[in-house]
């Protein structure tokens, strides 16, 4: 992608955006997981994770929940502009703010009524539990991940992918792979994961099996891979075997040529 403005290095993970610096090497990978992401390094820009407002990131995780980037950013920018700005605290605006009011700002991305309960809800936590979104922020970035992530996973509508992002996004933590329906889909399609496996199971398996160092890349480029590629209902393989770059790694569960036929891997036939 000579178009995209990302550094050419790769940067996985690491403390306040700063980085990790992580080989991409087929190779000399360890594992079929770490052989994907490996490959995804060879298609994929790698980019850098971390530095982000801990708050900010979470408002953006639950915009962000059953609806597509291209529908949440505008709702996101959309809040930022009506319930942020200078010495304005996030956490302490959308607290205050009028839900119905809320929702109609963030219309776009869907589901508005019920994310705009959630947000404002989720503000009214962090100044609860925190005092302020700079508290929360700290809180993320400094305390160990897997006592962020159980505490986010006690909010209502913060579910494990959102709180995993908050982790990746804003705490830069290495070693935090999100599952969202790509994810999900894409490592029990290769056969990577089981084919019944519930979105924690992968999360499990990839975390296991892909060098810390990795895993935010691992993320966003399966994504990516799954937008280009492996999509739900028409994976590349569907009409060329070979246009798929992990095609040789691929035990395309659910995915029949033959045919046209594609299923969830859960629905697949032993």
């Amino acid at each position: 992608m000579s178009d995209d403005p990302e550094p050419a290095v790769n940067i996985s993970g690491g403390t306040a955006g700063g980085g990790a610096a992580a080989e991409f090497d087929p190779a000399t990978a360890d594992t079929r997981a770490e052989v994907v992401v490996d490959r995804l390094g060879e298609l994929y820009w790698q980019k850098t994770y971390g530095g982000q407002d801990a708050f900010t990131c979470l408002v953006r995780t639950i915009l962000s929940q059953n609806t597509s980037d291209k529908a949440s950013q505008p709702a996101h920018d959309a809040l930022l502009e009506r319930y942020d700005g200078d010495d304005v605290d996030l956490a302490e605006s959308l607290a205050s703010a009028e839900q119905s009011t809320l929702a109609e700002t963030i219309s776009s991305a869907g589901l508005y009524n019920q994310k705009s309960e959630t947000i404002i809800d989720t503000a009214e936590w962090v100044l609860e539990a925190f005092g302020s979104a700079d508290a929360f922020d700290t809180f993320v970035k400094d305390e160990e991940p897997s006592a962020v992530r159980e505490t986010l996973l006690e909010v209502r509508g913060v579910g494990p992918k959102t709180a995993d992002c908050v982790l990746l996004f804003s705490g830069g933590r290495g070693g935090v792979f999100p599952v969202d329906t790509h994810v999900h889909r894409i490592y029990r399609r290769i056969g990577i994961a089981p084919p019944d496996a519930d979105h924690e199971t992968v999360r499990e398996v990839l975390e296991r099996d892909v060098p810390a160092a990795k895993c935010g890349f691992g993320h966003t480029a399966t994504i990516q891979f799954g937008r280009e590629y492996c999509t739900a209902r028409k994976p590349a393989c569907l009409d060329d075997p070979e246009a798929c770059p992990m095609a040789d790694l691929c035990e395309q569960v659910g995915v029949y040529p033959a045919t046209g036929e594609v299923v969830d891997p859960t629905d697949a036939p032993e």
